[in-house]
């Protein structure tokens, strides 16, 4: 008798991840295994989201005004979703400001419930974080203001409401934060933005029969779609007029790890990662993300072609029927690239992008230990008024972080970008030597991250890592972290408004 898909993952996830044997294919999971290769009709013009509009203050500061709020989209022909959106029905514009810029933002709350935006990948005081600390109740303005103090890259925003993440986040609201500076500027790079410098926000759904988000179903890992969405597209297309184009990846789904590349083999150029450029591009092809990961790629064109960005299986090195109740086994078509007849010039990749020196963590003065299993850190579940970790200004130090358990898990430390110094003592592959600031666990695998903590202290005011599933974050594998002065003792984490 095949064993059902609800005792499978009542299984995995009461067992932290049982291996199971699938012998004839007969069990549930398998039947309903997403594989839309070849199958996407590329109907719809792939939407772009609009760069948000901003103004400049009386004290020099770049101010964007957001609003949360409801609304409903048409994403399957002929029904209306129920949404979540900001300054719009459905995901959020993109934010854009300058390295050396104060910004200012100023963030509505219209939902009918306590919210707040994080501003994933962004090096700012505890108090701007936008993580539960700082919640926006319905009604409400929260105003964080901060110096943009990082290289050019592609960041996001997203809800962090304690142990309502997942729900934000899955009904829309996210959207991206790039950050432009003079050295990414002098390159020779695809820049323009909606052109041949394009977002991809790509994010996993299930639509239930009367084309509602279908929230109900959960496996080990988190709701996991069986339909993509990408910029808020179901079946998306886009033209490209130009020899090269630069996409901006980001997988925004709350479970789903996707293994991207494209549908003819064709290798493209890494060029950037979550916290910036790298220092020389890297030909590949494939890029594996698990959610909150970016990536940005160059890809080159002939004219004329239909090319497809699809999702591979992923590489999750999990054991038995783990990978596939994680989604790594499934196949989707994302996106369709159509070339124009004529192509505009494109100057090749620059050999050398960024300064990115290797670390060798010589000058660390501290090592950390963090041990992932059973929704835990280090055998605690997440509890905001406890202080778990204790850092100094302007430190250096190196933290090992291990999944003890048989599920896919990854790690996200807010405000720093960190290197990765080592993948079970081995040399991290090209793809993970630049910035980071989330990074796939391999089960029973240490990952050794390093990252330097400047400029902002607050005893009072903590930071969050992570599991970045969001089922994980808010089910209590999260911890929190204070930087503190030399010498200065911690306080006591409460709510906090940064305004």
């Amino acid at each position: 008798m095949p064993i059902s898909r609800r005792d499978l993952l009542r299984l995995a996830v009461a067992g932290g991840g049982v291996a199971f044997a699938v012998g004839d294919g007969t069990c549930e999971p398998g039947a309903r295994q997403p594989r839309t290769a070849g199958t996407a009709t590329f109907d719809r013009a792939l939407a772009i989201p609009p760069v948000a509009k901003s103004s400049v203050d009386a004290d020099g500061r770049r101010v964007f005004d957001l609003t949360a709020h409801a609304g409903t989209r048409e994403f399957v022909p002929g029904q209306r979703t129920s949404t979540w959106g900001i300054n719009g029905d459905y995901l959020g514009p993109t934010l854009r400001a300058r390295r050396g810029e104060w910004v200012r933002i100023n963030l509505h709350n219209e939902l009918g419930e306590t919210t707040s935006l994080h501003w994933h990948g962004m090096h700012l005081p505890a108090a701007a974080d936008g993580g539960p600390h700082q919640p926006v109740d319905p009604g409400q303005t929260w105003s964080p203001g901060w110096e943009v103090k990082q290289p050019a890259t592609t960041l996001w925003y997203h809800p962090h409401p304690h142990g309502r993440t997942e729900k934000h986040v899955y009904r829309g609201l996210a959207g991206l934060f790039v950050i432009d500076d003079d050295v990414e500027s002098a390159l020779t790079l695809p820049r323009r933005y909606g052109v041949d410098d394009l977002p991809v926000i790509i994010q996993d759904k299930r639509f239930d029969g009367a084309g509602q988000f279908d929230e109900a179903e959960h496996g080990p890992t988190g709701l996991l779609g069986d339909t993509l969405l990408v910029n808020g597209t179901l079946n998306p297309y886009r033209q490209v007029v130009t020899e090269k184009v630069r996409l901006r990846l980001l997988n925004a789904s709350t479970a789903r790890i996707y293994n991207l590349g494209f549908a003819d083999g064709r290798r493209f150029q890494l060029i950037g990662t979550d916290g910036g450029l790298l220092a020389t591009p890297f030909a590949t092809d494939r890029i594996q993300l698990s959610p909150a990961e970016r990536a940005e790629v160059v890809v080159s064109f002939r004219p004329g072609e239909r090319v497809v960005l699809r999702s591979y299986p992923s590489e999750l090195h999990t054991v038995g029927i783990m990978s596939r109740l994680a989604g790594g086994d499934d196949t989707f078509d994302v996106l369709e690239l159509r070339a124009a007849r004529t192509l505009a010039p494109s100057a090749d990749v620059p050999a050398r992008l960024a300064d990115v020196p290797r670390p060798d963590g010589a000058d660390a003065t501290t090592i950390r230990s963090f041990r992932l299993s059973e929704r835990q850190i280090n055998g605690k579940k997440m509890k905001l008024d406890r202080i778990d970790e204790v850092v100094r200004r302007d430190s250096t130090e190196i933290w090992e972080v291990t999944n003890q358990h048989a599920q896919p898990h990854s790690f996200h430390v807010h405000d720093v970008q960190f290197r990765v110094l080592s993948i079970g003592g081995g040399a991290p592959p090209p793809e993970l030597t630049g910035w980071k600031d989330t990074v796939y666990l391999p089960p029973e695998t240490p990952v050794r991250i390093i990252m330097r903590f400047a400029d902002y202290a607050d005893p009072n005011v903590p930071y969050m890592y992570h599991c970045h599933l969001l089922l994980h974050e808010d089910a209590g594998m999260m911890g929190q972290f204070v930087v503190v002065e030399p010498g200065q003792e911690p306080g006591k984490p409460g709510h906090h408004h940064d305004g």
